[in-house]
């Protein structure tokens, strides 16, 4: 009778603390990897982050440029309304002026661009497909 108690609290040859043992094993390692591609997934991110520093700090100094032109391009204007000189000058730094609000716009939405997409997509796509499986694997032993 001590025979029959102990298979039975054997699973495939093995016993029950050895079957919970394994299983700890394992949710730790599934758990252990799925930190690691989270925390490589965030640097990765983190290193996107500070490129859309550098492309935001190049759209603001371009941005102050830009202004600072367009304000001389006004300053010109109103030199030449009282001067009476040719309009060259003006319409240089004018269009200078722009071209470089124009840059200084596609920059900023480049930085945009990079800051908004900073979540951890590939991560959160593992974990659901991993809940999916576990799902499926549940069923499957019941």
């Amino acid at each position: 009778m001590s025979e029959t108690r102990y298979t039975a609290n054997q699973v495939n040859n093995r016993t029950l603390a050895e079957v919970l043992a394994e299983t700890r094993d394992e949710i730790k390692d599934f758990i252990q990897t799925r930190v690691q591609l989270l925390i490589s997934e965030l640097k990765e991110k983190a290193a996107n982050s500070k490129k859309a520093a550098i492309l935001g700090g190049i759209a603001a100094v371009l941005g102050v440029m830009a202004f600072l032109l367009l304000t001389l391009a006004v300053v010109g204007l109103i030199a030449v309304a009282f001067w009476g000189s040719p309009y060259a000058f003006f319409f240089a730094f004018l269009i200078v002026g722009v071209a470089y609000a124009m840059f200084a716009g596609m920059l900023a939405m480049g930085a945009i661009r990079q800051v908004k997409s900073f979540a951890p997509t590939k991560t959160i796509e593992v974990l659901k497909e991993d809940k999916v499986w576990l799902q499926s694997e549940a069923r499957s032993q019941v």
